[in-house]
């Protein structure tokens, strides 16, 4: 989970909790500015793109959006270091944010991705996401772009750094969602910032790449191989006891109350990482982890 603005809010214990705890399953497991010139990345296939209807939008009440401040209420630490679990505030029992471009969104409205090497530029970016000490070399990683549905019903341009094998699988699941108008907060690269950022509880960052070991041991998460995808967190938090991730998204454990931006049992984004191999944490039994979508089964 990231930090600051649009989906922030994540610590690096909390933001290493959720893309490392996401993926504890039934075994432990982890979890900007405009990007530089595309020139060194390829086009993906427009053979392989759906053919959207850009005037589409997801269903629901239009432009009723959530009256909250994301990454301005700081939360009081826990001796383990993440921030204290306290209730959802009523602003986001029903999440629904506009989202902020960082990336110039598709004039046409369509789907469109790239997928392209991790360049110097990209790597600056990433920060102490990524280091030499990681299982993934960047020569194993790519960098995607690609287009998703906000929760304004409008396209938007995201980003993720995954394992280059999984990019075309990657790219067509999301096409797949975007086709479908399934709507997403936020897709942008985690950082350094997010590392550093004190706790609030909001994040919702849609995200792969954070290289750390697993959660309370020593081998390295799914995402520090990019085999891993965390989708809209705060709708779909992760839960072991008493930990829920992140902190202010205890409301969404209620499954049964289905509200957009969910992921539930058999539904389309379930189904179509199931499509290309990838299974969700969701479906555990000793925890749940209802935003975490992983190759390597953790």
């Amino acid at each position: 989970m990231a930090a600051r603005r649009v989906g922030a809010g994540a610590v690096a214990l909390a933001l290493a909790l959720t893309l490392t705890a996401c993926g504890a399953g039934d075994d432990p497991d982890d979890r900007g500015l405009p990007p530089p010139s595309v020139d060194a990345q390829l086009e993906h296939r427009p053979d392989k793109q759906p053919q959207s209807d850009p005037t589409r939008r997801p269903v629901g009440p239009a432009a009723s959006y959530s009256d909250w401040d994301l990454g301005a209420h700081p939360l009081p630490l826990r001796p383990d270091g993440l921030g204290e679990m306290g209730p959802t505030p009523p602003e986001l029992i029903e999440r629904r944010l506009p989202t902020r471009d960082l990336l110039a969104p598709p004039e046409d409205g369509r789907f469109h991705s790239t997928i392209g090497p991790v360049t110097t530029a990209i790597r600056q970016r990433m920060g102490r996401t990524w280091s030499p000490a990681c299982p993934a070399g960047l020569d194993d990683l790519r960098y995607l772009t690609l287009t998703f549905r906000g929760f304004d019903g409008l396209a938007h341009t995201g980003e993720l750094v995954v394992a280059a094998g999984e990019a075309e699988d990657v790219v067509s699941v999301f096409a797949a969602l975007f086709d479908a108008d399934f709507p997403i907060e936020e897709m942008r690269l985690p950082s350094t910032a997010d590392l550093d950022a004190h706790p609030t509880g909001d994040g919702n960052n849609t995200a792969a790449l954070v290289c750390r070991a697993t959660t309370g041991g020593s081998s390295w998460s799914a995402h520090a191989y990019g085999l891993a995808i965390d989708v809209n967190p705060f709708h779909n938090p992760y839960q072991n006891g008493d930990v829920v991730l992140p902190e202010l998204a205890s409301a969404y454990l209620d499954r049964s109350w289905h509200r957009p931006g969910m992921i539930q049992p058999g539904s389309l984004a379930v189904r179509e990482f199931a499509r290309i191999g990838w299974s969700w944490g969701g479906s555990w039994s000793s925890l749940k982890d209802y935003q975490h979508f992983t190759a390597t089964g953790r």
